[in-house]
């Protein structure tokens, strides 16, 4: 019984002290392990799976799911203030910073859900690019990093969307906001589950009813679109 009582301690002071599940299995991986496998990539799959590592490796589920009650549990105290985290911060001119800023309380309150584009590098120099839904990374995520500068705000695998362009890795999910359509004339849609309105990202097309879109040009980013849409409650 005291094992199973320690699990969610251990589990918890891994999820504080490592920003990312793949820099978990990193710290797993010896010189050793890398020397003979001569793949990174295959090296974290390994311990992963168990084959690798010390001890009992948590799943990739399980640290995503602490990973993102941890940061809601700071975000709701943070919100008990009224404070906004973008206040008082130096944004360092960066209009891709201050555009989040702009659209933070809207975000947070529910009279706007921006759906951010990014189409950048990750720290590998790989090019990747997804869709997020700013409101709930807010909510589920603590965003004074970004706005101190301190870490690239990047689409992830538990995004909207999210594709590796070297790679091909691609996933798709809904959140809170949005439910996901792969239509195969218009190709990828969002349909706001407030309003049921549908955010068009063609830049072809228009983006849809209350929805505008920016485009953003930092140096920061390769590409940047924002989709700002005002939810309406029906009458």
């Amino acid at each position: 019984m005291a094992s199973a009582e320690e699990a969610p301690s251990v589990a918890d002071s891994i999820v504080t002290e490592f920003s990312t599940y793949e820099a978990y299995l990193d710290s797993q991986i010896t010189p050793t392990d890398l020397y003979y496998l001569e793949d990174e990539e295959l090296a974290r799959q390994l311990v992963e799976l168990g084959y690798r590592g010390s001890g009992e490796v948590i799943k990739r589920e399980e640290f995503e799911t602490r990973k993102i009650a941890a940061a809601a549990s700071k975000l709701s105290r943070r919100d008990q203030t009224k404070d906004l985290t973008h206040t008082g911060k130096d944004l360092k001119g960066c209009v891709f910073l201050e555009a989040l800023a702009q659209r933070e309380e809207a975000n947070r309150c529910g009279k706007m859900t921006t759906i951010l584009f990014i189409r950048d590098r990750n720290s590998k120099g790989q090019e990747i690019s997804g869709y997020i839904d700013y409101a709930h990374r807010l909510k589920t995520e603590d965003f004074e990093p970004f706005f101190l500068g301190r870490k690239k705000l990047l689409p992830r695998r538990t995004d909207l969307s999210f594709y590796n362009w070297d790679t091909n890795i691609c996933t798709s999910n809904s959140t809170p906001n949005y439910e996901i359509i792969a239509d195969s004339t218009i190709g990828l849609i969002f349909k706001n589950k407030r309003d049921r309105k549908v955010i068009n990202v063609d830049p072809k097309a228009s983006p849809g009813d209350n929805t505008t879109r920016t485009q953003v040009v930092t140096s920061k980013y390769i590409h940047v679109i924002l989709y700002d849409h005002i939810t309406r409650r029906k009458a």
